[in-house]
C-alpha cells in the first residue's frame, strides 16, 4: 500500500473498473482504455509500459499489457473485452506519460469493443468510483 495520501482526479466523463482501477471511455466506434491515477498511487510510478501487439483480442479483466513500476511488474487489466487496435506508442516510449497525464496523454490502449454493453454494467461513474476510492483510503484528496 503507497504510504503517501492519495491526492488526484476521477474526471466525471469516464467509467471505472473498481477491481483493477482502470478507466474507460467510448469515443464513436472505439474504446479508450487507461489506468487511474489512483490505481498509479497504489501501483507506484512506472517505468516501463508495453502493449499487447495489434490486433490482440483482450477478455474484459485479461492482461492489455504489462507495466513495470519501482515496486514490480503488473498486469494491466482491460476493464471490458476489446480487439486492441492501437496501443500509445508514445507512453511505450516515454512512460512518465501515464504519470503525468494518466487520463490524457498517457491512455494505454483503444480499439473495438467485444461486447460493449455487457462490459459497460460492470463499470461505475466518478462518484461511485471516488466512494471506492474513499473505502480503501479515507484521508485521500479528490481534486475536482
Amino acid at each position: 500500500m503507497a504510504t503517501e495520501t492519495y491526492k488526484g482526479s476521477v474526471p466525471a466523463h469516464l467509467l471505472y473498473d473498481t477491481q483493477h482501477d482502470m478507466w474507460v471511455r467510448r469515443e464513436g466506434g472505439e474504446v479508450v482504455i487507461g489506468a487511474t491515477s489512483f490505481g498509479l498511487h497504489l501501483a507506484g510510478e512506472v517505468i516501463a509500459f508495453t502493449a499487447k501487439p495489434t490486433g490482440a483480442e483482450v477478455a474484459a479483466g485479461r492482461g492489455l499489457g504489462t507495466v513495470e513500476s519501482a515496486k514490480t511488474v503488473l498486469a494491466v487489466h482491460s476493464p471490458v473485452a476489446f480487439r486492441l487496435d492501437t496501443p500509445n506508442e508514445a507512453a511505450e516510449e516515454r512512460p512518465d506519460l501515464i504519470n503525468r497525464d494518466p487520463y490524457g496523454a498517457g491512455w494505454m490502449a483503444r480499439g473495438a469493443p467485444l461486447d460493449w454493453e455487457n462490459d459497460a454494467a460492470h463499470l461505475v461513474d466518478a462518484a461511485a468510483y471516488v466512494a471506492h476510492i474513499r473505502a480503501i483510503e479515507p484521508e485521500a484528496v479528490i481534486e475536482p
